[in-house]
């Protein structure tokens, strides 16, 4: 099993040393049997001390037992923490591109349901190892009491494990259905979570939700669970019933075959009541661990960015002084829609503003000079020079961004990830008009329950914070009132400019156009600058372009 495999890669001395210790406590089981054979079945000891040694035998079972079971779930403890914060890693990693493809509910599925089934997997795994040892174990024991007792009785084991693993592989089938259909659950919980004000609004789309779309996929989950749960539980019994069968068996062998005498019955009795327990926890756990290997098979699936420990630290380009796009294309994978070629070049400290429709190309364009988005064709130069590929941070690090669907972060950080310049955070509090309302502890934002257009400020200030060279600011005017609006063209876009910065600006207030160094237009993916007549004619009317 892959998930094995890769437990074993990572942390195989301490797997051989957990191993060991089962072994010990398998070990010391059998000899626990052995003891009450020898020592109270065939020849009863009258003595006094044979009390206290099976005691102390007792009491050594239990601690070596509790020992290599919580080795075990420690280890595997440790593997999914390990799994968790690397799979953290990569989605940082990962390409913006790549991780909008697959979306935030399968994402956030792995992160959940996918690694708590791993947890649990390992918690049950000590089941399962200390059953599969046990087993082997007492088969060599009872091999010196009786082979041909252990023939038979292997052959009726045989065909209990048998039984099981084909219960069990139906439970492994529901389970794989089980994992896809979780994730359209997911879906449908975000739908109703973040779709929530116009869901009360319209309670006829919301009777269309709930019961069109999350209502099958319920009853989906539910008769793949209840099928799965059905196959587990037949697997459990079905070896519980064998179990007490076999005894029987020895029994009727020992009795009316006169394979072995009493004692040597009971003594098989007893290895088979032992082994009861264990051998049924490791039936139970079973699909567990096929559950996990499900659920691993997923997270691989995912196409995420390889694991590297260490973040990059981008080396900086303080004295750039042009950008340039040259020939820039993108497609996105449904072929539904792309951009370019894009020729753009822009010069340090310019502000420019950029106007489209919907569905133009704005919003795209932004991601690819921005880096977050990787050209399909052509290139990006940073004074005449090809901007590395294959490290984009370097090149990243020259932007800071408010994008529409902004996250605010509490944590004001500057250059290089350390606090931000108190005096910078206060001068733009102020211009923000929000130093009354944000509360900062120690460079942390303390209460973010604020409107859009304040939100959208609490983004510009984190922004500006880690004074980068060039701001990118998407639509970022539109969540304030019209007093702000004119306050941000007339007033913090000009401060921006004397502080040194490149303002990169996406724009549908055509009143304020004449503030913009240069005014760009994205149609149908094709992007072009605006000058003379027609920069005049889109300043005084940018609705009759867009329609």
């Amino acid at each position: 099993m892959e998930l094995l495999v890769l437990v074993w890669r990572q942390y195989r001395w301490p797997f051989i040393s957990v191993m060991a210790l089962s072994l010990a406590s398998a070990a010391l089981g059998i000899g626990l049997i052995a003891f009450i054979n020898q020592r109270l079945i065939e020849t009863a000891d009258t003595s006094l001390l044979v009390l206290p040694e099976f005691l102390g035998l007792l009491l050594l079972l239990m601690a070596v037992t509790l020992g290599s079971q919580l080795a075990l779930t420690t280890l595997g403890h440790h593997f999914v923490y390990r799994l968790r914060s690397e799979f953290i890693k990569r989605i940082l990693d990962t390409h913006v591109e790549r991780i909008e493809q697959l979306g935030s509910a399968s994402l956030l599925a792995g992160l959940t349901s996918d690694v708590r089934n791993i947890t649990i997997a390992f918690v049950r795994l000590p089941e399962l190892v200390q059953g599969i040892i046990l087993t082997i174990g007492s088969a060599a024991y009872l091999w010196m009491l009786s082979g041909k007792m252990l023939l038979v009785t292997a052959i009726w084991m045989a065909i209990t494990i048998w039984g099981g693993f084909v219960l069990v592989a139906r439970v492994y089938k529901h389970m794989a259905t089980l994992r896809e259909t979780e994730d359209k659950l997911y879906t449908d919980f975000q739908t109703v979570l973040e779709g929530r004000k116009e869901l009360t609004l319209n309670r006829e789309r919301a009777e269309y939700v709930f019961n069109n779309l999350y209502i099958p996929d319920a009853q989906e989950y539910r008769h793949h669970i209840i099928r799965a749960d059905t196959f587990h539980l037949s697997a459990v019994n079905w070896s519980n019933i064998m179990m007490l069968g076999a005894i029987g068996l020895v029994f009727w062998m020992a009795n009316s075959l006169g394979w072995a005498d009493t004692n040597v019955a009971a003594t098989y009795s007893l290895t088979l009541l032992f082994l009861r327990t264990p051998l049924l926890s490791a039936v139970g756990a079973l699909p567990t661990l096929l559950t996990a290997q499900v659920a691993f098979n997923k997270l691989n699936k995912f196409a995420l960015a390889p694991f590297k420990a260490e973040f990059p630290r981008p080396q900086a380009f303080p004295n750039w002084q042009t950008l340039e796009l040259h020939n820039v294309t993108f497609s996105y994978q449904d072929n539904a829609f792309s951009v370019g070629p894009i020729n753009l070049t822009i010069k340090r400290g310019e502000l420019l503003f950029l106007i489209g429709g919907n569905g133009s190309g704005k919003s795209t364009l932004a991601m690819l000079l921005t880096g977050l988005y990787q050209p399909q064709s052509g290139e990006i130069l940073l004074d005449g020079k090809p901007v590395s590929g294959e490290q984009p941070e370097d090149y990243r690090k020259l932007f800071s961004a408010v994008f529409t669907d902004v996250w605010l972060f509490d944590q004001l950080l500057g250059p290089e990830g350390k606090p931000a310049n108190p005096q910078l955070v206060e001068k733009w509090l102020a211009q923000l008009k929000m130093a009354h309302k944000l509360e900062l502890s120690n460079g942390r934002i303390v209460n973010l329950k604020l409107s859009k257009g304040q939100k959208k400020r609490v983004a510009l200030l984190l922004a500006l914070a880690e004074e980068r060279d060039i701001i990118l600011l998407d639509e970022w005017a539109a969540d304030q009132d019209p007093h702000f609006r004119r306050e941000f063209y007339q007033v913090l876009l000009p401060l921006m400019q004397e502080m040194g910065k490149t303002i990169f600006a996406i724009s549908h207030d055509d009143h304020y156009f004449i503030h913009a160094d240069r005014l760009l237009e994205m149609r149908n993916g094709q992007l072009s600058e605006l000058t003379g007549e027609e920069r005049d004619a889109a300043s005084r009317d940018a609705v009759a372009r867009t329609a």
